[in-house]
């Protein structure tokens, strides 16, 4: 095993660790009565032949004399005993099982809570750089595994070792050279677990990513079935369907295969195993050799039968402890790439400035409040002890001098400015790549810039919390997203505190009404798989109804209508005018017929401002943009 599989596989042990910690951690109580169920069970389960060991002594003491009836005396207590604590021991495994069930399905319950809850500090970053269909399936199989080592490999494991040392102390107790015997036995079992089980661990591990990398696949191409089809792409999806799905077949037919080889290998070492005992002990009892014991007792037929039949306890829970190693190590593989996405570092948010609502006092000072005012202030309180201001949310949004790389050392924006004032329509306009979306990820930090200052009402954005930076911002994206719920609810993700008026004020507003009210139930119609029920264009104007419904003082429009037609476009257009009135505005748009009216037109090409100004300015100037207009080049 080389060094880099060794790492794996101390990670992979590392992550059990991490998940038993977790799973005690969530039931400081419920969890030790369990282990403390599993091992009385368990003991139970080793000591019968301490009871056929005094059974057969009694017999063997009375048999000459044929005095049953004194024998039976003597044999009774035992059985009463015995039922007694199989007795207890069925209560016992009751309730085992009936803890385990409710903490099993709790701590898969509170493990997704904790692993959805990170997922939402992330940073827009992690899932621009991962495949949705892999991080799915942490949520799925990577979860179940973890799911199988609490519920039945712990369980089994505790059980299993537990029998292992209780019977292990009971032969050493009845005679320490049959004992010997089986250690022979059981260190050849201990060898092929490791050169076996090790095998089989390290493809396991393989495997488990190996089905993360498919899935991904799988949801990639289930998103992408309307391009494959019109490009004819079936054959080559099939084909790299093909490489992704034999990788996993291979690592997993490694896996198993030599996780099914160490089942009746180990099985057949104790079948060996029993029978050299049964000789052993045959020639020991024949020989007349003396006894080494903890008991004290002679070496005759009541010792070597019930060790003989303790051996073969023996044996079998050293078989089912290297059986638990396949479903531990895929347990481990499981937990390490969960522990991969709770481990991922948060999205960070140094700021202190937050959004409140304020009323205006008869002096024309600002005082936070409560209620619901309509009145948004940025509360800003000062770490030079001056106290806390509040300066009026308006919209004002500067950049200046701003640098930016999604990787370092290839730049995207260089020396960027743009100053839009209150109520201001800024528009972008230049070819894919120019830039022109990261300007808008950069204004609410989806991404921080590299060097310059982004300031939003005087303030450096830096200082503002995200979440309430965010708040005071709508957006549209070019790629409509809605969500599975009802046409009012898709429309209200806008502000949650939202009337069905103001909603439907909203839908009106965008020009979406007239389309919603022929639906089957209106405002009730349920959307589904991201309104496949619906066309383009009319997703993308519940998505502009649903920035409507925000009323935030600045706008964000990323190709806002692209997927529009154009006598849809109109009625679209009347409404974002007067969505847009007193509001500042930023608009990315291919078609220059949405851009025309904008107070500032800016062209940026490779990431730099080249041109800027009105859009009769820019005419006037005959440069990039007037080339553009007049169809001299398309922006592509």
């Amino acid at each position: 095993m080389n060094k880099q599989e060794n790492r794996n596989l101390k990670d992979n042990f590392a992550a059990i660790g991490w998940t038993l910690k977790k799973f005690f951690g969530f039931y400081p109580v419920l969890a030790p009565l369990t282990v403390f169920c599993i091992l009385f069970s368990a003991i139970v389960a080793a000591i019968p032949a301490v009871f056929i060991q005094r059974v057969l002594a009694v017999i063997e003491r009375w048999y000459q004399s044929g005095n049953w009836a004194a024998a039976r005396a003597e044999i009774l207590p035992y059985i009463f005993l015995l039922v007694g604590l199989y007795t207890l021991s069925i209560l016992s495994l009751t309730l085992e099982t009936q803890l385990m069930a409710v903490m099993t399905q709790g701590f898969l319950d509170k493990m997704r809570r904790e692993m959805f809850d990170g997922m939402q500090d992330l940073p827009i970053r992690y899932f621009d750089t991962n495949k949705h269909g892999d991080i799915m399936s942490f949520y799925t199989n990577d979860i179940d595994t973890m799911r199988q080592l609490v519920s039945q490999s712990l369980p089994a494991l505790i059980r299993s070792v537990a029998i292992v040392l209780a019977v292990f102390a009971i032969m050493l107790y009845f005679s320490v050279w049959m004992t010997l015997v089986l250690m022979l036995g059981v260190a050849a079992m201990f060898f092929v677990t490791k050169t076996i089980g090790g095998g089989s661990a390290k493809y396991f591990v393989k495997a488990q990513k190996a089905i993360g990398a498919m899935e991904g696949f799988a949801q990639e191409m289930m998103n992408g079935q309307k391009v494959i089809k019109v490009f004819c792409h079936e054959q080559q999806s099939l084909e790299d369907f093909d490489k992704v799905n034999d990788e996993l077949r291979d690592v997993a037919f490694r896996a198993n295969a030599y996780a099914s080889t160490l089942g009746p290998i180990i099985g057949n070492i104790g079948n060996i195993l029993y029978v050299g005992l049964a000789l052993a002990g045959g020639v020991f009892i024949l020989a007349g050799v003396k006894n080494l014991s903890f008991s004290g007792l002679a070496f005759d037929i009541s010792v070597l039968v019930p060790f003989l039949n303790m051996s073969r306890q023996f044996t079998g829970n050293v078989n089912q402890l290297s059986q638990q190693i396949n479903a531990i190590v895929m347990a481990g593989a499981g937990a390490q790439r969960v522990l991969t996405l709770v481990n991922q570092e948060p999205e960070t948010d140094d700021g202190y400035v937050t959004l409140v609502n304020v009323t205006e006092e008869a002096d024309g000072s600002l005082r936070e409040t409560e209620e619901h005012t309509g009145r948004w202030a940025w509360r800003h309180p000062h770490t030079d002890g001056s106290g806390t201001t509040y300066t009026p949310l308006r919209g004002d949004v500067r950049m200046v001098d701003v640098d930016f790389s999604y990787t370092e050392g290839k730049p995207v924006l260089h020396d960027v400015s743009v100053y839009a004032e209150p109520g201001q329509k800024v528009a972008f306009v230049g070819a894919t790549g120019a830039g022109k979306t990261t300007i808008t990820n950069l204004i609410n930090r989806f991404y921080d810039i590299a060097d310059g200052k982004i300031r939003y009402d005087g303030i450096n954005v830096n200082k503002i919390k995200k979440a309430d930076l965010r708040r005071s911002l709508g957006i549209v994206l070019q790629e409509t997203n809605l969500f599975t719920g009802t046409v009012m609810e898709n429309i209200r993700y806008g502000r949650l505190d939202a009337s069905d008026a103001d909603c439907i004020e909203a839908a009106k507003l965008a020009g979406a009404d007239d389309f919603i009210a022929r639906l089957p139930q209106g405002y009730d119609t349920e959307l589904q798989n991201n309104g496949a029920n619906l066309s383009q264009g009319q997703r993308q104007l519940i998505a502009i109804a649903r920035a409507a419904v925000a009323d935030p003082p600045v706008m964000i429009l990323d190709e806002a209508t692209s997927s529009i037609d154009t006598r849809t476009e109109a009625i679209v257009q009347r409404g974002m005018d007067k969505l847009m009135e007193g509001r500042t505005v930023f608009v990315i748009a291919h078609r220059l017929s949405t851009v025309m009216n904008s107070d500032v037109i800016m062209v940026l090409d490779h990431g730099r401002i080249i041109e800027r100004g009105s859009h009769e300015k820019l005419l006037a100037d005959k440069g990039t943009y007037y080339q553009l207009y007049t169809g001299a080049f398309e922006l592509e």
